[in-house]
């Protein structure tokens, strides 16, 4: 009785658990640390090349390296 019920939700926890799968996976590549370092890698490329401000490169250095110390807190 309480599946006949709750089918007309189905659609909504359907779509909500499919959000969360997304969310989930986000945040993994957010927080991968093997991505991370491949991104810091090419901001010192960027850098080195004269592409990128030092300025504008610690920056993003900064913001990279605070994803890492917030994803070990998480472990």
């Amino acid at each position: 009785m309480t599946n006949l019920l709750t089918l007309p939700l189905a659609p909504v926890r359907a779509t909500i658990a499919l959000a969360e799968q997304i969310r989930r996976q986000a945040q993994a590549e957010y927080y991968d640390p093997a991505r991370i370092r491949r991104q810091l890698e090419q901001i010192d490329e960027l850098r080195d090349s004269g592409e990128l401000d030092p300025d504008q490169a610690a920056a993003w250095e900064d913001e990279l390296i605070r994803r890492l110390y917030e994803h070990r807190e998480e472990i």
